[in-house]
Formats: structure tokens, sequence, C-alpha cells
């Protein structure tokens, strides 16, 4: 583990900090909601899009989109790290905008159910090369002392995004139809998001330069290869490895929210606008709630945040599947967001405590990697259980295996934050 304990004796050169460098974060936190906005642009439209306009009635076809998605996504996760490290920052962040322009006119006009895949799958790259370039930016820009809050208002500025995007897509359907006026904002952040990281985004591959030169003497400074980085985050490093198999967890349950949720809510017969408001709820207490518990984690400390919250998941998912009605499932998904909110920018802020600045990239590249991939198990294994048993029972499952996760980490993972 690094010693993140900043030097008195760091070299000239860029200053570390969120007030020092609060303009450009800022600017950053604006960036990712956009990119956060990609994402809202499906979450309520899609899956109802699967049953009445392609007429897909198999769940596991269904959650197709959902699993390109997240395998692209954790694939170009890990080479942005590693292309962040080599070629800077921004031009890693503007080659994902450009890639994600065409996404929202596929999903307009998509002819077959292949073309919305399709689009996924450009999503899954802009996705994996803005969202964790601006992470990557920010942990570089404020230095350790603040990375938690950082990580809580980047994750809550994307969370918040996805969450009034898909409220205002489930009201655009309700009034326009389900294509294509939903998808008119899409193309609006792209386009805002690849304008803004052009003209106005500075890199930051100097600060993260910077503190790595001011780091004590007792830290390890030479660069291990990728191979070690990601045998360190996936396997043998244990609060590293730690947080990777929470991630695939927590992100396993937001495939499930953002695929099953509103199936199972459009069989009890809600309609189209209350299942937006349902899709939002949760994306909403999510992202705001990361605006206390980023800054939290700095100061009691990173484990039992991530353990309570995998826990607190489970609670609510298992909540999900035994509710009946609109009240029941509005509360069982706002206490979701809830637990999401205690783990999310905790598990980026414990990366950053343990990584060394010269290979963080390609660590915070590796855990999300492993995170993303938990879109496409489950969708993958949320279809194959729902359409073996029922949905409610796929549900259960996840539940259950989110306390597991609970459980690992609670009795592998040490405490990584220097000072809690």
């Amino acid at each position: 583990m690094t010693n993140t304990t900043e030097s008195d004796h760091q070299p000239p050169g860029p200053s570390l900090g969120l007030r020092e460098n609060l303009g450009q974060f800022s600017l950053l936190v604006g960036v990712n909601a956009l990119v956060g906005g990609m994402i809202g642009q499906e979450r309520t439209v899609l899956p109802l899009l699967a049953r009445s306009v392609f007429g897909l009635t198999a769940l596991t076809t269904t959650l197709t989109f959902i699993a390109a998605f997240g395998v692209v996504k954790a694939l170009t996760n890990f080479f942005a790290g590693t292309l962040s490290d080599r070629h800077g920052r921004k031009p890693v962040l503007i080659g994902g905008w450009i890639i994600g322009i065409p996404v929202p006119l596929l999903l307009m006009w998509a002819p077959t159910w292949g073309w919305v895949v399709a689009a996924n799958v450009l999503l899954g790259i802009n996705q994996g090369l803005t969202w964790s370039t601006t992470v990557i930016m920010k942990i570089d820009l404020v230095g350790p002392r603040r990375r938690g809050l950082a990580m809580g208002f980047n994750e809550a500025a994307g969370y918040g995004a996805v969450a009034v995007t898909a409220l205002a897509t489930g009201w655009m359907a309700e009034r326009w139809g389900l294509r294509p006026a939903p998808f008119f904002l899409g193309l609006a952040f792209a386009g805002l998001g690849l304008g803004l990281s052009t003209l106005l985004v500075h890199e930051t591959h100097g600060h993260a330069r910077h503190e790595a030169g001011g780091t004590e003497s007792g830290t390890p400074t030479e660069t291990p290869h990728t191979w070690r980085v990601f045998r360190l985050t996936s396997f043998s490093e244990p609060a590293l490895s730690s947080c990777s198999q929470a991630g695939l967890v927590n992100n396993l349950n937001d495939g499930l929210a953002w695929g099953l949720f509103p199936l199972f809510f459009a069989q009890a017969g809600l309609s189209v606008a209350r299942i937006g408001l349902l899709a939002a709820v949760y994306p909403a207490v999510w992202g705001l709630g990361q605006l206390w518990t980023g800054g939290l984690s700095d100061r009691v400390g990173r484990k039992w945040l991530i353990a309570g919250g995998m826990a607190l998941q489970a609670a609510a998912i298992a909540a999900v599947a035994a509710a009946n009605g609109f009240g029941a499932w509005l509360a069982a998904t706002a206490v979701l967001g809830a637990g999401t909110a205690m783990v999310y920018p905790t598990l980026l802020a414990a990366i950053g405590d343990v990584a060394h600045p010269a290979w963080r990239a390609r660590a915070i590249g590796v855990y999300r990697l492993w995170r993303d991939l938990g879109f496409a198990v489950g969708a993958v294994a949320a279809g194959l259980i729902a359409d073996a048993y029922s949905i409610p029972v796929a549900i259960y499952a996840v539940s259950a295996l989110t306390l597991g996760s609970a459980a690992v980490v609670a009795m592998r993972m040490y405490e990584t934050h220097p000072s809690p």
C-alpha cells in the first residue's frame, strides 16, 4: 500500500487540491454529468422498447443490450487506464465522445434489435473512455487527502444525470412515444460533451507525475508491468481485489435494476411514467447520496462503508421482490440507491489509496473492468434465471449474491484510508 501523506518537500509543479483546481474540477463534474446522461436515455425506454416495438419475449434475449454494453465497457475501461498513462487523459476523453455521437441516432432509427445491441457496443466504448478518464482526471487534480470527496462529486454528477434523464425520457415517451423523441436528449449530451472536452478541459497527467515525484522515499517508485497491475487489482492484493469483486456485484445489481425492474413493474400494470419515476429514484438517491458518502469515507474510512452498503443493497433488492405496490417499490428503490451511494465513490477512493500514482490509472482501469463486467454477468444470469423460473426468483438470487459480497469485504479487506 502506498503512503498517501502529502509531502512538504514536493518538487515544483502543478498544485494538488480541490480548491487549487476548482475550475477544472467543476468542469469535469459537468462533463461527467453528460456522460451519465448518455446511459440515462436508455434506463426507462429500452427494456419497454424491446417488448412493444421489437416483440422480444425471452428475457435473456431482451437483456443482450446490457450484456453487450457491459462487456465492451469493461474491456474499454481496462484500456482507458493504459491509454491515459501512455498518451494523456484528454485525447482519450475526446475519443470517447466522438464514438458516442452515433448512439442516440442508432437508437432512434434501429430497424432490428441487432442495431440496438450495436448501439450499446458503441455506448460501452463511449462510457469506458469518458467516465474512466473523468475519474482519473479528478483523482489527478485533488491529491490524496480529498479523494473520497472528489469521487463523491464525480459519481453524484454522473448518476444524478442518469436519474434526471431516466425521468425525462419516461415523461417524453409517455407523451410522444418510445421513439425517437426520448433520444434527442442523448444527441444533445454527446455534442455538448465533445465540445466542452475539446475546447475547455485541460490535460491532468502532469498532476499525477507531480504526486508520484512527491511521494516519500520509502514508497516503491518502479512502474510495474500491466499484467502485474492486473493480478494485484484482481486477485492478490487484499483491498484491491475485495474492491474489484464488490464493484462487479454492485454493477450486477445495477444491470438487474436497468433490465428487469422496468419489466417487473410493467407486469404489475404500472404506467410508463410511473416506471420512469421508479427508474429515476434509484440513481437519484445514489447520485445525491454520494455528495455525502464520498466525503464521509475520508473521515471514517472505506471498509465498513463498503461492507455496510453492500448489505443494505441486498436487503433492498429482496424488498423489491417481496413488495407489491408503487409506494413500497418507491421506498425499496430509494434504499437501494442509498446502499449504492455508500459503496460507489468509496470503492474508487480505496483503489486510489492503495495504487501508486505511477500505475494508479491502470489499477482504476482494471477495477472498472471487473466492475462493469457486472452488467454482463447480471444481464445473462438474471435473464436465464427469470426465463427458467420467474423475475422475482432472479431478484432474490441477486440479493443473496450481494450479501455474500458484503461478507467478503468484511472478512478480507483492510482499511485503506491513511487516517480514518
